[in-house]
């Protein structure tokens, strides 16, 4: 697995729009490559231009202009889907890089990659929203394994990405029921001749939070996905802004303010957002952090430090109890060691190199 340890901090040091000193530019375009970050290098290589190197600057142009072509097409097959699907009287909830590609300014459209488009409709919407798509070319091809949110891939051959559909916000439901009835979070945009939900900039905050911490179990691997942290600088920086607390006092207990403040204190040390001090100071989210800076210099370690995550599991299947049973609370219980099937599933994640994962 690569080593990518100094490589983080001089990319990161690119988004925050610093150039690093002695830069191994091999490495940290390896890094962004494996991040899925190299196209929003484009503003520091129009800044630095003089700066960097020739090949550099022109790797980054080229990654950045291929992707303005895909999202251009995303976003056309995208206005198709919602007008297919406005057709059957159901207006469908953006999130992810679905929503930045209506909201965002045409010229920042290139800076993310992306591999899907996200759209969430109603459980009794799902048969209808399926016979809008297949009358239009979609099949399916991977869904959800039975026990999890449900959610279906829908795919054609000519298209540039996928259609994921769900029915539910990604993630454990537990995590988003401080939100109540999502539409309140929402505004309807135009989306060619059609019309979608869009979430306020902290409802897409939390989706994020929570789709990369415990959707992709970030939290218990100890992964980045610099990306999305990216994301969450960007609705930060947004006009309608983010509250932070208010967003950590959405998710449920300990458990989810620790995921939360997890992400702020990367936030902070990584990309420089203001976050208020209050929120990185936990003992739990400071350990996170330099977990994660520890496993990506040395990788080897991964496997072993997934002991800390323990250090959290007592409030995790409280929470999971909780989602299971419907009760408002759960007793306090004694600590228990995960299960051997749950421990194998992280430290084969561990062990693994995911796309778009630091």
């Amino acid at each position: 697995m690569a080593n990518y340890g100094p490589a983080l901090s001089d990319l990161c040091a690119c988004f925050r729009g610093e150039v690093p000193k002695q830069a191994d530019w091999l490495s940290i375009i390896g890094l962004a490559n494996q991040t899925l970050t190299t196209p929003a290098l484009m503003d520091f290589a129009i800044r630095f231009e003089a700066e960097l190197p020739d090949d550099v600057r022109r790797y980054i142009q080229l990654i950045f202009e291929r992707n303005v072509t895909r999202n251009d097409r995303l976003r056309e097959q995208l206005i198709e889907t919602v007008e297919a699907i406005n057709a059957r009287g159901i207006v469908p909830t953006l999130f992810k890089g679905a929503a930045m590609l209506v909201t965002a300014p045409p010229a920042q459209r290139g800076a993310r990659l992306m591999s899907d488009l996200d759209l969430m409709v109603q459980p009794h919407e799902v048969e209808a929203t399926m016979q809008a798509l297949a009358a239009i070319g979609y099949c399916e091809h991977n869904r959800n394994a039975p026990g999890f949110a449900w959610w279906i891939e829908l795919m054609r051959l000519d298209d540039v990405g996928m259609i994921d559909l769900h029915r539910e916000l990604p993630g454990p439901e537990v995590f988003y029921q401080g939100l109540g009835n999502v539409a309140r979070h929402c505004q309807i945009v135009q989306v060619g001749h059609g019309k979608a939900y869009i979430p306020n900039a902290i409802c897409q905050a939390l989706i994020l939070i929570v789709h990369d911490q415990f959707r992709d179990h970030d939290y218990w691997t100890g992964d980045i996905d610099l990306r999305h942290l990216l994301q969450l600088r960007d609705l930060a920086a947004s006009s309608e802004g983010v509250d932070w607390e208010k967003l950590a006092a959405l998710m449920p207990g300990q458990l989810g303010r620790n995921a939360v403040e997890t992400q702020l204190v990367a936030l902070f040390d990584l990309l420089r957002v203001d976050i208020p001090a209050k929120m990185r100071a936990g003992f739990i989210p400071r350990l996170q952090q330099r977990r994660r800076l520890l496993q990506a210099r040395f990788p080897a370690l991964r496997p072993a430090m997934l002991s800390l995550a323990i250090l959290d599991y007592w409030n995790h299947r409280n929470y999971m109890d909780r989602l299971q049973d419907g009760r408002k609370l759960s007793p306090v219980r004694k600590w228990t060691p995960p299960k051997i099937s749950s421990l194998r599933f992280l430290f084969a994640l561990a062990n693994s190199r995911r796309a778009g994962k630091a």
